[in-house]
């Protein structure tokens, strides 16, 4: 499970801390598309009225699976090829 969070947060797949209405995962989607966070939470609303109960199981793991922005640790940048510009 660890695998596939890290793989999340290398992708930018977080649930953002500050934006959650209830785990996050909407808002952490929205921001890995570059969408508004309702726009995502509509569009999970519309799709769970298209297809009932597949959103029921996909949020729970999605939840467990996301790992939190605040879990997520920075790794260090390699610096630029060439050096800093002077």
């Amino acid at each position: 499970m660890n695998t596939v969070s890290r793989a999340f947060a290398r992708q930018g797949l977080v649930r953002p801390r500050g934006s959650r209405i209830l785990g996050g995962v909407c808002a952490g989607i929205a921001r890995r598309l570059g969408m508004g966070e309702w726009t995502a939470r509509l569009l999970f609303v519309l799709v769970l009225m298209v297809l009932p109960g597949s959103q029921i199981l996909v949020y729970p793991i999605l939840w467990i699976l996301m790992p939190s922005e605040d879990q997520v640790v920075e790794a260090p940048r390699p610096p630029a090829p060439g050096g800093p510009l002077r």
